[in-house]
C-alpha cells in the first residue's frame, strides 16, 4: 500500500485577522469530504482508504500544529462508518441513501431556516426601535402611538445601541397602566412583568392606582411617578399597593350606595 500524500490543512488565521461570522466545523468538513471521496467505492476500496487515514493519522500524532485537529479525528470515524455500512448492505456507496447523510443534510437545511428567521425577525426589531426613536425624538411617542408585541425588546434594542431614553419606559409603562396597545392582553401583561425593568413596573402599577382616585390629571402632571419609580422602584411598588389597599374600601362603599338607590 502506497504511503498517503499528507492531507492538506487549514490555514491559521493571521494574528489580528477578523474572525469569521460562523466558526468552521473541521470534523463536518472533514465528514463530507470523506463522504465525497466514498461515493461509488466498494466495500474494498473504502477498507483501502481507512487504512490510508489511519496511516495519515498515525504520521500526524507528533504534530503539534496538528494537536487540536478535529478533522484527522473525523475522517477515520467516517470512513470506519462508511466501511461498516458496505459490509452490512454489499452495495456501492451513495450518500443520497445513506441515512446518516440524509438527517444531517436536514439538520442543516433547518439550521438555516432558524438562522433566516433569526436575522428577519433582528431586521424587524431594529425597524421598529428606529421608528419609537423617531417618534421619540419628534416628541410624540405618546398614548397615540400603540404598542405591540415585541416592544419590550425593541426597548432593549435602545438601550444597547445607545439611543435609549426614558421617555420609552414612561411610555410603556402608561401603556401597561392603561392595558392599551397590545397590553390589552392579558397574556402580554403577565410577560411583560417578566420583561419590564422594575421601575417600569413600578411606574405602571402607580398610575393604575393613581387612575383609580378618579382625580383627573393634566398632560406631565403624573410625570413624578416616573421619578419615583426611577429612583426607587421598590418604594413606588409599596406606594401603589397602599394606594389600592385605601382605595378598595371606598370603591365598595359606593358600590353599595348605588346598589340601594
Amino acid at each position: 500500500m502506497s504511503t498517503p500524500a499528507p492531507r492538506s490543512r487549514p490555514r491559521v488565521p493571521a494574528p489580528g485577522a477578523a474572525a469569521p461570522r460562523q466558526p468552521v466545523d473541521q470534523a463536518k468538513v472533514g465528514r463530507r469530504a470523506v463522504r465525497r471521496r466514498a461515493a461509488g467505492m466498494t466495500v474494498t476500496e473504502a477498507a483501502a482508504a481507512l487504512e490510508d487515514a489511519r496511516l495519515q493519522q498515525h504520521m500526524d500524532r507528533d504534530r503539534e500544529d496538528l494537536a487540536d485537529d478535529e478533522r484527522g479525528p473525523a475522517e477515520v470515524a467516517e470512513w470506519e462508518r462508511i466501511t461498516q455500512l458496505l459490509v452490512a448492505t454489499g452495495r456501492v456507496y451513495d450518500p443520497a441513501t445513506d441515512a446518516v447523510v440524509q438527517d444531517e443534510l436536514a439538520a442543516d437545511r433547518r439550521a438555516a431556516q432558524a438562522e433566516q428567521q433569526r436575522l428577519q425577525e433582528q431586521q424587524q426589531l431594529a425597524a421598529r426601535a428606529d421608528e419609537l426613536a423617531a417618534h421619540m425624538r419628534a416628541g410624540r411617542l405618546d398614548r397615540t402611538v400603540e404598542t405591540r408585541p415585541g416592544d419590550e425588546a425593541a426597548r432593549d434594542f435602545l438601550l444597547h445601541r445607545g439611543d435609549y431614553h426614558p421617555v420609552v419606559d414612561g411610555w410603556l409603562a402608561q401603556a401597561l397602566a392603561d392595558r392599551s396597545g397590545h397590553y390589552a392582553d392579558p397574556a402580554a401583561r403577565v410577560d411583560a412583568l417578566g420583561s419590564l425593568p422594575a421601575a417600569v413596573r413600578a411606574h405602571a402599577a402607580l398610575l393604575t392606582a393613581l387612575a383609580r382616585t378618579g382625580a383627573p390629571a393634566a398632560d406631565g402632571e403624573l410625570e413624578f411617578a416616573g421619578r419615583l419609580a426611577q429612583a426607587d422602584p421598590e418604594a413606588t411598588d409599596a406606594l401603589a399597593a397602599w394606594l389600592e389597599r385605601v382605595l378598595a374600601p371606598a370603591e365598595l362603599a359606593e358600590a353599595g350606595e348605588g346598589g340601594m338607590q
